[in-house]
């Protein structure tokens, strides 16, 4: 996820055009960062989504998804919203140390 920097923005047409221009710059940098690790680290990527939503947090955030071809077939074409919301509350699925490696090799893209 990328967060904007500045207080009370909720929206990005709440930023002048170059801090719109230079979170979008941000999001896509940090999209090809998350595509790049997940070729390397995990089997079965597909593709990155990239989202800004703003539907439930009033503040301005990108969501970045990689999505694998091992996802169930009704849900590979579908937003990652659509999955059942108990997906999100497992505890086997959530951002643990099993993700280091992701995680390294995501920072060792954006130093790039």
């Amino acid at each position: 996820m990328l967060l904007v920097d500045r207080i009370g923005v909720s929206r990005l047409t709440d930023l002048p055009r170059p801090e719109r221009l230079a979170f979008l710059a941000s999001m896509e940098r940090l999209g090809e960062a998350v595509e790049n690790a997940c070729r390397h680290v995990g089997t079965g990527f597909r593709r990155v989504n990239l989202e800004i939503l703003g539907n439930t947090d009033d503040f301005l955030h990108a969501h970045v998804w990689p999505r694998y071809d091992w996802e169930p077939p009704e849900r590979m074409t579908k937003p990652v919203w659509l999955y059942p919301p108990e997906n999100w509350l497992r505890e086997d699925l959530r951002l643990g140390p099993q993700h280091d490696d992701l995680r390294r090799s995501i920072t060792k893209q954006l130093d790039r």
